[in-house]
């Protein structure tokens, strides 16, 4: 599997809404990040679909590294 294209090595905070669909970019490619664009179209990739519980302040990976996608869980730190 290639590595996916990282947007940012710092997280980006986002403002969720309970229960409604969002679709994170896994490519690195988007230029709505972290949202998908479609630019995956030819890769690998595939974006993924997740919705949270309670509405408020996220903190989404940029880095496209993280082991808990959509979330930030640090993995940017580990990265040259």
């Amino acid at each position: 599997m290639s590595e996916p294209v990282i947007a940012s090595k710092i997280p980006l905070e986002c403002e969720l809404e309970a229960g409604k669909s969002y679709w994170w970019c896994a490519c690195g490619r988007s230029r709505n990040q972290p949202w998908c664009d479609g630019s995956h179209a030819g890769t690998e990739f595939t974006p993924h679909e997740f919705k949270v519980e309670s509405a408020g302040k996220y903190f989404l990976c940029a880095c496209k590294h993280t082991t808990d996608a959509p979330f930030c869980d640090g993995a940017h730190d580990l990265l040259d």
